[in-house]
């Protein structure tokens, strides 16, 4: 795995996972830098490549963010709220079953994390919900989540994700004939 602080870090990136964080900080980046990082995602992203946002990444891929017009890739059809849970001290855990990851219910972390008010039916496949929206979703090669699945002891989330990159090389080794893998992390 690589730590993409520049365009440059992202060159043979087979996947990219952009992690939780503060969306407004990072959001200024994308208008206050000479680097073309995010130009350079999106480009990547419409080519193919994986990308998966966890809570602040979910909030960055959005198209639209309710009440705001920070910076963002914008490259999935849904609208997001953020901090959707109230405070930190209103975090909460839930188990909700997640048929893409199989029949055993998911852990899913919250801390104040974004919730999906409303996705494109055409488009995003919706993958879990909880009483205050949608909560994992996936457009294409884009997958989303609201939760922090690196917080528990359960794979499944990450393998599905190492699966969408498998399948991307597998595209890929059919144009170029090439099979190494690298990942990078915002």
């Amino acid at each position: 795995m690589v730590l993409a602080r520049v365009a440059e870090d992202l060159i043979g990136a087979d996947g990219l996972v952009i992690p939780g964080g503060e969306s407004t900080t990072i959001a200024k980046l994308t208008g206050n830098t000479s680097d073309p990082i995010f130009d350079t995602i999106i480009d990547m992203a419409s080519k193919g490549m994986p990308v998966y946002g966890t809570c602040m990444g979910l909030i960055f891929l959005a198209k639209n963010i309710e009440g705001s017009a920070q910076g963002r890739l914008g490259l999935m059809d849904i609208s997001v709220r953020r901090n959707a849970f109230g405070p930190q001290k209103f975090s909460r855990e839930e188990a909700v079953h997640i048929p893409a990851l199989g029949a055993e219910s998911f852990p899913l972390v919250f801390i104040r994390g974004p919730i999906i008010l409303s996705a494109d039916h055409k488009s995003v496949d919706v993958f879990a919900s909880v009483e205050e929206g949608i909560v994992m979703c996936r457009q294409k090669n884009l997958l989303a989540t609201a939760f922090h699945p690196e917080l528990t002891n359960d794979l499944r989330v990450h393998k599905y994700f190492l699966s969408m990159v498998a399948e991307y090389l597998d595209m890929k080794s059919c144009q170029l004939r090439s099979g190494s893998l690298q990942l990078a992390s915002l």
